[in-house]
């Protein structure tokens, strides 16, 4: 039993260097990438545009269950004067940043993944090695650089749909006064959770679209499959991690700034 779990602590320690090494390697490699612009420009489309409905959907949702429990559970203490405050930072501090990155690895992350894992199988990757073009500054970089521009906007875009989506439930179906709900959201949000909030969004545009980019990139080593089963086994191991990844350094982040 000792032995298992030092091994297995061996193997978790042995994958976390091996991840911050390709990462690092991977922002290195950005110096010397060919066509940057061009693939970061393509890393934009397949992160944000093609991922906008499913934001929209998923924000507006979001926005319209908070605005409707929101408002029957303060209106218990006489305060439906504050459902705009609540959706608002409830939305800016966490449910913004934090669903919008999982809707993004559901999407943007597999999608990434088995593409890299399916360019790995075919070898692809080796023929970009054999060409002399580095294949991290190739498929790697651009998609990191990509992350650090989408995964703010489309949080903001998040939040800002849900907020309209509480106003629905709060004004249209509820009754509340439309300048009640929109004042109280502009009196409880501050610069600090607006900062908060990007911040975040950065964070796990890096950290999911790395874990996604690393699997996929590695899918020849998969020890339990080859070939078709393996993108598909490290696809899946890259979503599940990566959104375990979201929530831990959602809470990591908000306890050192709350």
């Amino acid at each position: 039993m000792v032995r298992a779990l030092g091994s297995h602590t061996l193997a978790l320690v042995h994958g976390l260097g091996d991840f911050a090494l390709f990462t690092l390697k991977s922002f290195q490699s950005v110096f010397s990438a060919r066509r940057l612009f061009r693939r970061v420009l393509r890393g934009v489309f397949e992160q944000g545009v093609r991922c906008l409905p499913v934001i929209l959907i998923v924000g507006l949702f979001t926005g319209l269950v908070l605005g409707l429990q929101g408002y029957y559970v303060l209106n218990r203490f006489g305060s439906e004067s504050l459902l705009g405050a609540l959706v608002s930072l409830s939305l800016v501090r966490e449910l913004g940043p934090v669903l919008a990155a999982l809707m993004l690895v559901g999407q943007a992350g597999s999608a990434l993944a088995a593409e890299l894992g399916i360019q790995r199988n075919t070898e692809q990757v080796a023929a970009l090695d054999t060409m002399g073009v580095n294949s991290l500054g190739y498929l790697i970089s651009p998609r990191l650089l990509a992350a650090l521009i989408v995964y703010p906007m489309q949080t903001a875009l998040f939040v800002t749909i849900g907020l309209f989506g509480g106003s629905l439930s709060g004004t249209w179906l509820l009754g509340l006064e439309s300048g009640v709900y929109w004042s109280s959201v502009e009196r409880a949000v501050q610069m600090q959770d607006v900062t908060e909030c990007l911040l975040k969004a950065g964070t796990f545009g890096l950290l999911t679209i790395a874990l996604c980019a690393y699997h996929g990139f590695n899918a020849h080593r998969c020890r339990s499959a080859t070939g078709a089963r393996a993108v598909s086994a490290s696809t899946t191991r890259a979503v599940v991690q990566s959104s375990i990844t979201v929530l831990a350094a959602d809470y990591v982040i908000t306890s050192f700034l709350i």
